[in-house]
């Protein structure tokens, strides 16, 4: 395992120097990285579950760091983006690539929109940090970014239960309405819990003057947080 890691930051800090002398983003590095030592490129790493667990702190701790970015007035505020802009590029991808697979390729109905379900989502992660990394995320191009990829994110559990819908399994209708009751719920419970505990237990950390404490309780929420959601599915 530490031989993957040091395999990893190694290739990758190489790399990442190479494409800034360049003026290229270094998220390009890491996917570039990620290529070259995986199992289908050198195959130095020859088995990705051994960094499975680092890779989703890694995400977990990225998407906090957006997250510290905005607040939930700035997010109402991207109304438009989100539910306008975000569903009609949502439902054109998939129409478009629905036709295009079943006319091109062949397919049957059934497997052109599962194509389309694949196409219409973005990385919320990679295009956020390539908009932080440029001071875009407030720019109007930025904004509408934003209020796109939030809608995809909010549109992945159902797509992935309209996926095994797609694939026959009729118990599924129950379970979409079980598991958007069960997402309603958590994500309540999650908002009400960063609104009034939070806010008062960082107050409290900050009081003491001790950043390691401060440090060590933010990832402790971080990874408490996605440990809840996890669990509870």
């Amino acid at each position: 395992f530490l031989q993957a890691i040091l395999i990893i930051f190694g290739i990758s800090g190489v790399i990442i120097y190479i494409l800034r002398q360049l003026k290229i983003p270094s998220i390009v590095g890491f996917l570039i990285a990620g290529t070259v030592i995986g199992p289908y490129g050198m195959g130095l790493i020859k088995d990705p579950n051994e960094v499975e667990i680092i890779a989703e702190i890694g995400v977990i701790l990225l998407m906090f760091t957006i997250g510290i970015e905005f607040s939930i007035p700035r997010l109402m505020a991207l109304k438009k983006e989100v539910f306008l802009l975000g569903s009609l590029q949502v439902a054109l991808t998939i129409i478009v690539i629905s036709i295009i697979s079943e006319l091109v390729l062949n397919v049957s109905l059934n497997n052109s929109i599962f194509y389309g379900f694949i196409i219409a989502l973005s990385s919320t992660a990679i295009v956020m940090k390539l908009l932080s990394d440029k001071g875009e995320l407030n720019s109007p191009h930025g904004k509408i970014c934003l209020g796109i990829l939030l809608f995809q994110d909010i549109c992945v559990v159902p797509l992935m239960l309209f996926t095994q819908l797609l694939a026959g399994q009729g118990e599924s209708y129950y379970n979409f309405f079980t598991v958007i009751l069960k997402a309603s719920i958590i994500l309540s419970i999650v908002f009400i819990f960063s609104r009034l505990a939070v806010p008062y237990i960082l107050h409290e950390i900050v009081k003491t003057k001790s950043r390691e404490l401060f440090i060590i309780t933010t990832i402790f929420i971080c990874l408490g947080t996605a440990y809840f959601t996890s669990k509870l599915g």
